[in-house]
């Protein structure tokens, strides 16, 4: 049915159904469990996008896991997976049997049927925090295996989970020069920002935001030549380190409400017609091999 919709448009055919009856994108993305047999593209943004010839970062590898098998989100560009594996071996040289991986993308990126709004282009990962220390899981415990928060007070500080090799993790992704933004609670960047006794620049590109104190979301910068993905806009100057202890003092001291504050409305649902029209061409495409 999603693929003779697909198929219809891109004939430019006209298709009786009543007004509003076009599927959701998510629900078309959602549904394909393979990526397409293309050149290897992101297309559009981290938000409202696609991606084109992903491939599997592999369920088991020396020094990583992919996690939460049964969503299939581990599909990505070669260079995210070339980016998760080598950190893998980096967490191992600093005492980890290496990384559990969350969600990447789905097989042709797109919107997600639940959760992120982002991971639309193959170049966003969610790296547990849980320190790893087995590599031999089996499906069925990747499933029913939890991560562990990182945070106390609701995000202001770290708890004494928190380690050296955390941060270490961290800064290996941050100076890795694929990398745009981590996102991470905002106790975890003041902590960093305490600790490193180095050059800060790298913390510039470590983000405070809500949430995230399970895993660390490592964002990947459009690779070169990758004409129809469009780059995040660089983090502000500065190591970003009084950004995000302002994060820590309203959450320890909140400031009183906006009286005059409207609330923000809805997120709408995407429709195909919101994402580049080369997003057909990925969901029309044949399965990879």
């Amino acid at each position: 049915m999603i693929r003779t919709f697909v198929f219809a448009v891109l004939a430019g055919v006209t298709m009786a159904a009543p007004v509003g009856a076009e599927p959701l994108a998510k629900a078309q993305f959602g549904a394909l469990d393979v990526g397409s047999d293309q050149r290897a593209a992101p297309i559009g943004s981290y938000a409202k996008g696609c991606a084109a010839g992903l491939v599997q970062l592999p369920e088991t590898g020396p020094t990583w896991q992919a996690m939460r098998l049964s969503r299939n989100r581990n599909w990505a560009t070669p260079d995210t997976v070339d980016f998760v594996q080598d950190l893998s071996r980096a967490a191992q040289r600093n005492g980890w049997a290496g990384i559990y991986v969350g969600d990447l993308s789905q097989p042709r990126g797109g919107p997600m049927l639940t959760g992120h709004r982002s991971h639309q282009t193959g170049l966003d990962a969610d790296i547990w925090l849980y320190p790893a220390t087995r590599i031999d899981l089996s499906r069925r415990a990747r499933e029913d295996f939890s991560a562990i928060s990182m945070r106390r007070a609701n995000g202001a500080y770290v708890n004494d989970r928190w380690t050296k090799a955390h941060h270490e993790l961290v800064k290996a992704a941050a100076k890795d020069r694929r990398v745009a933004r981590i996102f991470i609670f905002p106790g975890a960047k003041v902590q960093m920002c305490n600790d490193e006794t180095g050059s800060k620049a790298w913390l510039r590109k470590v983000r405070p935001w809500w949430g995230h104190h399970y895993h660390m979301h490592v964002r990947l910068k459009c690779p070169r030549g990758a004409a129809a993905c469009i780059d995040q806009a660089p983090p502000p100057p500065g190591n970003g380190c009084a950004d995000a202890e302002k994060w820590v003092q309203d959450i320890v001291n909140p400031p009183p409400p906006d009286p005059n504050a409207k609330p923000a409305p809805p997120r709408r649902e995407l429709m195909m017609a919101d994402l580049p029209a080369q997003c057909l061409q990925v969901l029309a495409a044949p399965d990879r091999p």
